[in-house]
Parts: structure tokens; C-alpha cells; sequence
């Protein structure tokens, strides 16, 4: 038995629950319904008799016609990202292809079947696939339907991260053999390195481009933003605490970032360098990971990652400092968005290389 108070938060987070799966439905079955009508367009334009008796004005015409019917949606702008989306998305109809369904049977049997067969395709809003029919790169956009889905990303945070160069950043931050898998899987955290990005942006903390800031401003505006900073460290994060602090022969030393990644199951240290990475800066990196490992985490715990994140770095100075195997990582932050051009330029400097192989 339960009282009435859990009566009423049953009842409450019952209600909760449905009208956020009818939000849903509602979303997804937009979603199908401009998928179809895409699909509808481009058959009449390909295939239909009358074609040539409408020509540059059939989307005219046609939402024209339709909004005397009373359908909103379907002014002359919407009905051409509805042929875009589903050009886009083409494939899709080889779901429908495969229970022999066809926009030629008989209508209703195909409404009803191709709505069903299509559901399980789409997991976003139309606004979410608005946003992502402006990327071109069929892998970037994938990618990134992928990544919203598991995130729950809003529309907003799917922006940021596109305006960010979000897929971009992780292609150069990978060996040529893990870009393909972003596409195909999205962003999968199986060892530390999938946490790493070159280079983090942290455009939403406000700080301008100039040296009076210091490294406690820094990491004043990261926990003013802490959500945000969190998005951009990717997933699985939680925070622990700032300048964590510890002592080993009486000398104290601080940590000014802690957090526990969770899919990873380990502790993920961040020290912040306003400028310049130095080979000291990697040693007490890895004296504080050294400590983390030996006398905080648990036996069933993994290994402590730790990332140096600094304004400028010299690669080969960290690959001379670390050993070859360790679990340390520096990598670049940069206050203002990175420049579309020069990353899609590296980009497609690697999928050339990919193709060639």
C-alpha cells in the first residue's frame, strides 16, 4: 500500500511521462510526414506524367494548394527542405523497398504500413534535421544525428557543437583507423584517448584573447560554466571538485580540476595552463596521476587519466617527456571558435588518405 502523497507523485510523474511520449509521437510523426512528402515530390518530378506542365513552380503550386486545404508546414520553403531531407535520406526507402511497399499501392495500406516501418528510423525533431541538412559531408551529419540521439542533445547544444567543429576536432584527434567508426557509431569511449579533442573550445566561458587573464580565471569561468564545460568534455563526465587537495611528505599540492568519468570508471584529472606547455608541467601531471592511482582509486577502478590543457603546445615535447604507454594527455583549448575552413581542410586531407586505402 503507499499513501496518499506517493499517490499523487505516482500519478504526476505517470502524467509526466505520457505527455513527453506524445511530445514524441507528435515530433516523430512530422518527421515521417516531410519525409514522405519529399519522397512524393521527388517521384512526381522523376517520374510523373504531368512534369513538364509545372516545371520550376510545382513546389509553388503545390503549397499553395495545400495551405487552401488547410496543412500548415507546407509554405514553398519547407516543401523544398522536405525534398532536401528526403534526398538526404534517401536509403531509408529501401526499408519500405523491402516489404515490397510502394507510393503507387493502394494509399491507405501505405500510410499505415510505411509510417509504422519508418518510425524506427528517425529519433530526432525536424528541427534537429533541419540543422543537420545544412552539412554537406554525409559522415559529419550522421555522425552527429548519432551523437544527438544518445545525448539528448536540444537543438541549441547541436548548433554549438556543429559551430564548434565537434566532428572535426575528434577526426583530428584519432588515428586514420577509429574516423571511419565516428560515422557509423558515433562517438564510442572505450579508452581514455576517445575522451581526448585537439583542441577543446571554450568559447561559452566569455574570456577574451588576451594575456591578462590568469590561470584562476580560467578555472573560475570553467565552474561558472561547469555545464556547459562539461558538454564539451564529452561523455560520461561528473564533477568532483577544484583544487583538490592532497599531501605526500608534508607538502601539500592541488589539483585544479577533478571529475569521474563513468563509462570509463576512472578518476580524469584536468590541470589548466594559461600558456605555454612545459616538460615540468607533464611531470606534475603525472606525480598527481602517480598519487590518484596509488592511494585514491579502488581496486575495480581504471587507471587515472590526466589532461593537461594548455593555449600552446609542442608535440614532439610530449612525446619526448611521456613514456609511450601512459595514460596522460596535453591538448590545446582555444577561447573563440575554431576556423571551419582550416579543419575542413585537414579533414578532407584525411578522407583522401582513407579512400586511397
Amino acid at each position: 500500500m503507499f499513501d496518499f502523497n506517493e499517490l499523487t507523485t505516482l500519478c504526476f510523474s505517470t502524467h509526466e511521462k505520457m505527455q513527453q511520449r506524445a511530445v514524441y509521437t507528435v515530433n516523430i510523426s512530422l518527421v515521417i510526414r516531410n519525409w514522405l512528402f519529399g519522397c512524393y515530390i521527388s517521384e512526381f518530378e522523376q517520374k510523373g506524367e504531368n512534369r513538364a506542365g509545372y516545371g520550376k513552380n510545382l513546389i509553388k503550386k503545390l503549397s499553395d494548394t495545400l495551405q487552401q486545404q488547410g496543412i500548415k508546414g507546407v509554405s514553398a520553403t519547407n516543401l523544398k527542405q522536405c525534398r532536401s531531407f528526403y534526398l538526404s535520406y534517401q536509403t531509408i526507402s529501401q526499408t519500405l523497398s523491402d516489404q515490397s511497399l510502394s507510393i503507387h499501392s493502394e494509399r491507405t495500406n501505405f500510410l499505415e504500413q510505411a509510417s509504422d516501418l519508418l518510425m524506427p528510423e528517425f529519433s530526432l525533431s525536424w528541427s534537429h534535421y533541419i540543422t543537420l541538412l545544412m552539412l554537406d559531408n554525409p559522415n559529419e551529419r550522421r555522425f552527429y544525428e548519432l551523437e544527438s540521439s544518445a545525448n539528448s542533445w536540444s537543438v541549441r547544444e547541436l548548433e554549438r557543437q556543429i559551430s564548434s567543429s565537434l566532428y572535426e576536432r575528434l577526426v583530428l584527434s584519432r588515428s586514420k583507423e577509429e574516423v571511419i567508426k565516428l560515422s557509423e557509431q558515433g562517438l564510442i569511449v572505450e579508452k581514455a584517448a576517445d575522451l581526448i579533442k585537439n583542441p577543446f573550445v571554450l568559447e561559452f566561458l566569455g574570456l577574451e584573447e588576451k594575456p591578462t587573464y590568469s590561470e584562476n580565471d580560467l578555472e573560475q569561468a570553467i565552474i561558472t560554466k561547469l555545464e556547459s564545460f562539461l558538454l564539451e568534455l564529452g561523455k560520461g563526465f561528473l564533477f568532483e571538485a577544484r583544487q583538490k587537495r592532497f599531501t605526500f611528505d608534508n607538502d601539500h599540492f592541488y589539483v585544479d580540476l577533478v571529475f569521474y568519468n563513468r563509462l570509463l570508471h576512472c578518476y580524469v584529472l584536468i590541470d589548466l595552463k594559461r600558456d605555454k606547455l612545459t616538460h615540468q608541467d607533464l611531470g606534475q601531471m603525472q606525480m598527481y596521476v602517480n598519487y590518484f592511482d596509488r592511494h585514491v582509486k579502488t581496486a575495480d577502478e581504471a587507471p587515472t587519466i590526466g589532461i593537461v590543457l594548455c593555449h600552446r603546445k609542442n608535440d614532439a615535447l610530449v612525446e619526448l617527456t611521456l613514456p609511450e604507454e601512459n595514460n596522460i594527455y596535453a591538448s590545446r583549448y582555444q577561447l573563440y571558435l575554431p576556423s571551419k575552413e582550416e579543419l575542413k581542410a585537414e579533414l578532407q586531407k584525411i578522407e583522401s588518405e582513407l579512400n586511397d586505402h
